[in-house]
């Protein structure tokens, strides 16, 4: 098996009649999917999605794939095809449509509906092509042949791409659930004749490789669910995916069952349920739906709210419930259903919710203590089952922690995939595939780009680590005014702290130490004010060290007159 190596330097020029393939984002990581197919001096991209911040990202809002090694070739992008409509592969479109709008979007109905509206709150007017299963269209020198696969948004599909280099198939996100709510399988037909036909390369969903066996069928929530509503003697709150079609649908059944009515909390939720409601892939008996504002009006046990927020993210309507920020207030015997799964990364946040929650009296019914969620990402059983059907002759895992995608590889491993041709990439490694064989050959830049409110890419590591130091340390400032003749003190050193634990009476001990080094360094004709300032920095930050082991930012501002 192959993997990246950190000397890796820029890919050489792509051979004639080879197919290149950068994943910009989803490999190492959950989110961010992007990968970028060149051939002819063509490019087809994949996906296009975001990633959502960890505790160690404070004040970031999402994270984008880097665009900067196609930047210069937006020319040359003939579509993006979108596998689905989730956030990990659709969120990132519109800020790659900033750079060049008439990028077309190919992909099904519902997530084009989907992309379509988040468009519109950008102010941008895509070009749009819609296709669906067993359909095949030529974008540029890519032949494209779309498959039905079943995961936990519908209308998902895996792409075929022909190209004089060979076929690569890319799955997408997708299980292999018998029972699907809306009958529409995993085309493995589809998969044996394109695996008879000959796969070159498969880009395969790595997700749930660690996990043995097969995943569940999403149906098996139901009869929970229902158990969940029976014992609820008081309002009964979801927070899902805003995208989870199925799992809002069974939800809704439930409701309908047991005599309630059910209000969407949430700027997405309200708007995606919106879209699949008018697309009929959203099935909702009348009057079901109530507007929030009717609510109380009803009784609490006729009340269901289905709202966002299920990993914890701090904003959402869910987290703010837990806070006390919100106008729908928990109160003692409500019942709170988290049907998701916890995203890597997510864990401490979703917990801090769960016990905020309860706090205020809630149930709290989660994935820990129920069967309230299914995956939608196939398992290790499902894996070995669709590499047997799809027999491809290079292998490169996609969608994944490491820990996936080394699973992922060895499953196709043990079912024949020669290991030399068993391509474990991460985000910016080039893979050429070549005469049949596929190999790394290379790296481009493939970093995190942070969105920032209305900042996009301004936000650095450099200036995230001096965000998480202020949270964890806290900040000492420290203000001298210094002749600029002689370098002398003519003012201060005043010396402030916030949020570093120290008592400003403490910095007596330290006043003394910078007089010493500022005169010390008046007397060696040190006058320049930025070598002052790393002066007082370096003086300052060690006594903090010495005296409290901590390592606030130290700001130290030095004055001339």
């Amino acid at each position: 098996m192959s993997h990246p190596h950190p000397e890796l330097g820029p890919p050489p020029k792509l051979p004639k009649g080879g197919l290149r393939v950068t994943p910009l984002g989803g490999l190492g990581e959950i989110g961010r999917n992007m990968t970028v197919f060149e051939y002819g001096g063509r490019l087809l991209i994949v996906d296009c999605g975001v990633l959502f911040p960890e505790e160690e990202q404070p004040g970031i809002d999402l994270i984008l794939p880097d665009f900067s090694s196609i930047r210069d070739r937006l020319d040359d992008i003939d579509g993006i095809v979108l596998t689905h409509g989730h956030e990990d592969h659709i969120g990132g479109v519109p800020f790659l449509l900033r750079e060049k709008p008439d990028i077309p979007l190919i992909g099904s109905k519902l997530t084009l509906a989907l992309i379509e509206a988040k468009l519109q709150e950008h102010r941008i007017r895509p070009y749009t092509l819609q296709v669906r299963e067993g359909g095949r269209e030529r974008i540029g020198p890519f032949d494209c042949e779309f498959v039905a696969v079943n995961h936990s948004i519908p209308d998902a599909l895996a792409v075929a791409i022909r190209t004089p280099a060979g076929m690569v198939v890319h799955t997408g996100d997708f299980k292999m659930d018998q029972l699907p709510l809306d009958g529409r399988l995993t085309d493995l037909r589809a998969f044996a004749r394109l695996g008879e036909e000959g796969i070159d390369l498969l880009l395969s969903d790595s997700t749930n490789a660690e996990v043995p066996g097969f995943v569940p069928p999403e149906r098996d929530i139901s009869q929970v669910l229902h158990q969940v509503f029976a014992r609820a003697r008081r309002r009964v709150i979801v927070a899902s995916f805003a995208s989870h079609v199925h799992r809002i649908q069974q939800i809704l059944d439930a409701a309908h069952e047991h005599g309630r009515r059910v209000a969407f909390v949430g700027r997405s939720m309200v708007r995606n349920m919106g879209i699949a409601r008018d697309l009929g892939y959203l099935k909702v008996p009348a009057g079901l739906v109530v507007d929030v504002k009717t609510l109380d009006d009803l009784p609490d046990h006729e009340v269901v709210l289905v709202c966002t927020g299920s990993q914890g993210e701090p904003m959402a309507a869910l987290s703010r419930m837990a806070n006390r920020d919100h106008q729908i207030r928990i109160v003692q015997g409500d019942t709170v259903i988290l049907a998701s799964s916890l995203i890597p990364g997510n864990e401490n946040a979703v917990y801090r919710v769960i016990n905020g929650l309860t706090r205020w009296g809630a149930n709290v019914v989660h994935k820990g203590n129920a069967k309230v969620h299914v995956s939608g990402h196939s398992s290790a059983g499902e894996l070995l089952f669709f590499y047997n059907i799809c027999q491809p002759r290079n292998l490169m895992p996609v969608h994944g922690e490491w820990r996936h995608l080394r699973a992922n590889a060895e499953l196709g491993a043990q079912t024949g995939v020669p290991r030399d041709r068993v391509v474990i990439a991460e985000d910016g490694v080039v893979v050429d595939l070549v005469k049949g064989k596929a190999n790394i050959v290379g790296k481009v830049q493939a970093g995190y780009v942070y969105v920032d409110g209305l900042s996009v890419g301004d936000v650095t590591e450099a200036a995230l680590k001096d965000r998480r130091i202020l949270g964890d340390e806290g900040i000492v400032s420290i203000f001298v005014v210094v002749d600029s003749t002689t370098g002398k003190i003519v003012g201060g050193p005043h010396i402030q702290a916030r949020g570093s634990g120290i008592d400003d009476a403490d910095f007596s001990t330290l006043t003394p130490k910078l007089d010493e080094a500022l005169a010390k360094a008046a007397q060696d004709g040190v006058a320049e004010v930025h070598q002052l300032q790393q002066l007082v920095r370096r003086t300052a930050g060690k006594w903090v060290s010495d005296a409290y082991r901590r390592r606030p930012m130290i700001l130290p501002v030095v004055v001339e007159v």
